[in-house]
């Protein structure tokens, strides 16, 4: 094998077989902030999960379901309902359609829980 033809399999091995060498270097670098992001932002999310839990007296995968769903069906990101349901123990007003969709999750969490009775 030629040193051109060495140089050219060098280019496409790595943990993304396939890409250049470069193109993987900067999907690991994409990658590794977002798990970076998600590190910092984690604490955040469960400290609202453990509010809730105290609230509600719910189980802690029934809190994440509740975030989740307060998330989804207000097209807000997860961090930014878990921020709100923190401050609002500060007394912070949570904003209206978040206390909506916070509330709507709380009834359906409660429904499941009546039909499991």
């Amino acid at each position: 094998m030629s040193g051109d033809e060495l140089r050219a399999d060098e280019e496409h091995v790595g943990p993304l077989p396939g890409l250049p060498v470069v193109e993987q270097a900067e999907v690991l670098y994409e990658e590794t902030e977002q798990l970076k992001e998600a590190l910092e932002r984690r604490p955040v999310i469960d400290v609202a999960r453990g509010v809730l839990m105290a609230t509600w007296s719910c189980t802690e995968e029934e809190a994440w379901r509740m975030l989740v769903r307060v998330s989804q069906h207000s097209n807000t990101k997860l961090h930014d309902v878990a921020e709100a349901v923190v401050a609002a123990t500060q007394h912070k007003p949570m904003p209206a359609h978040l206390q909506d969709h916070l509330a709507a999750a709380v009834a359906v969490w409660r429904a499941r829980r009546a039909g499991d009775a």
